[in-house]
């Protein structure tokens, strides 16, 4: 399955980890605490969130079909909750 990485620098890592996981907990079987968390998103796509320090990094699994729609929804949602700040969101294919 194809994987996509993005590794985001601002001081609201574990804030930002934790909203996007509430906000998707009300859809999906969401897992997470202040510094990981997990976001199936079905059984073919996840998004699993580490905050380490001032850096975000996220890692979307998923079929290559939908992994492009995905790294949007999850950019656009971030980007969303972090409305004070400019993220810069580089998606980096692995393998």
């Amino acid at each position: 399955m194809p994987v996509s990485l993005a590794d985001i620098s601002t001081a609201n890592a574990s804030r930002y980890l934790q909203q996007l996981c509430k906000h998707w907990s009300h859809k999906f079987a969401v897992s997470f605490d202040e510094h990981s968390g997990r976001v199936p998103f079905s059984e073919e796509a996840a998004l699993i969130l580490t905050a380490n320090g001032d850096v975000l990094s996220l890692k979307l699994d998923a079929s290559a079909d939908r992994l492009p729609t995905l790294e949007d929804v999850v950019a656009d949602h971030l980007k969303r909750f972090a409305f004070r700040e400019e993220l810069h969101i580089d998606w980096q294919p692995v393998g």
